[in-house]
């Protein structure tokens, strides 16, 4: 059933030409119908660090089927959580977007998100979604060690992530430690074994590894045999594989499983800004994406993230979630400012 029949057909059609794609990083605003801010009562503000393609495939649907106008403001997690912080109650944005979770909590400690509509939190299972139901999992990443298959017998792969911090594995691994992706993996250590053993394993992977700009940059130094192995997120693989494979063909993915701190699944977020002034519209949004049709768009995409609402299985290319084996962790716990801190001490930002 559509939500808006006769009064918005007309931004319906305009909301459908154009998105913009702003790189990554950028605080440009790119609107999905004419240029300018939105009116009130017009559409919504999305604030979006989640993949431009997959976003963009989103507002087109939600649009289509509702009428209602998006205009985006792309950026990284980071930037964008902060960017919500010091705008505060004056922020534009209705809808903020993550890759990561750490991002979401930022901003929900700084008691800026409203509660999620229980239609929308009852799409999502609890292991997708904070506890505190200030915001909800829209997709859902895992945590792989992409290695040199030509070089690597799975056999000699290290049993456990922590095991990279082991004299063994000294210059023979990558990862990328100033991107929030990897800073969401040690949020999730430090949440699953503690400050020491977060600040032994740190101090382990200042000895042993090479740092890269960018998780796609680490797997290629791994297909370039530069390094043995790096620790990133599942989806660069198989997003590589489905185009031309160049930078992935000498590499395997590898699953630590097990409960392992190495098999975190880290959860993107979505959520509705307390300030947002078209606060029906905002959630209806949300509510869209974690529905069967927002699902389907995410597992039928190029993103190869996982669906995590509405029952949605996997793209076939993918391991099921399932067979993940995956550590149980509630992202409302996930600290991206204490990580930081350990972080610079370990000397890896």
């Amino acid at each position: 059933m559509k939500l808006r029949k006769n009064a918005l057909v007309g931004i319906a059609v305009a909301a459908t030409s154009v998105f913009g794609l702003a790189a990554c990083g950028s605080n440009a605003d790119t609107d999905s119908g004419a240029s300018g801010s939105v009116a009130a009562g017009e559409g919504i503000t999305v604030y979006n660090a989640q993949h431009e393609s997959l976003a963009k495939e989103w507002i087109d649907a939600f649009t289509e089927e509702t009428g209602i106008k998006v205009t985006v403001r792309q950026g990284s997690d980071t930037e964008m959580s902060n960017q919500i912080i010091q705008e505060g109650a004056a922020s534009p944005a209705d809808v903020f977007l993550t890759e990561n979770s750490p991002a979401m909590t930022q901003v929900e400690n700084a008691g800026l998100f409203a509660d999620v509509d229980k239609a929308t939190v009852d799409q999502i299972p609890a292991e997708f979604r904070p506890s505190t139901g200030k915001w909800t999992g829209i997709a859902a990443r895992s945590t792989v060690l992409v290695y040199d298959k030509n070089k690597i017998s799975e056999d000699k792969l290290p049993k456990s992530m922590l095991d990279l911090a082991n004299p063994e594995w000294k210059g023979k691994w990558a990862a990328s430690p100033t991107g929030a992706d990897f800073q969401a993996i040690v949020s999730a250590l430090l949440e699953l074994k503690g400050e020491a053993a977060t600040d032994a394993w740190l101090a382990g992977m200042k000895e042993n590894f090479k740092a890269y700009k960018g998780n796609s940059t680490a797997m290629k130094a791994v297909n370039a045999g530069e390094v043995d192995a790096a620790l990133i997120y599942h989806y660069y693989y198989y997003g590589d594989q489905a185009e031309t494979g160049e930078n992935s063909n000498n590499v395997t993915p590898y699953y630590f499983k097990n409960q392992d701190p190495g098999a975190f699944i880290s959860v993107s977020g979505g959520g509705v800004l307390k300030s947002s002034k078209h606060a029906a519209d905002a959630q209806a949004f949300l509510k869209f994406i974690t529905g069967k049709q927002g699902q389907e768009i995410l597992k039928n995409g190029t993103s190869f993230e996982y669906p995590v609402g509405s029952q949605v299985e996997a793209n076939e290319a993918l391991v099921p979630i399932k067979d993940l084996e995956a550590p149980t962790v509630d992202p409302a716990k996930l600290n991206s400012t204490q990580v930081t801190d350990l972080m610079t001490k370990a000397g890896l930002l």
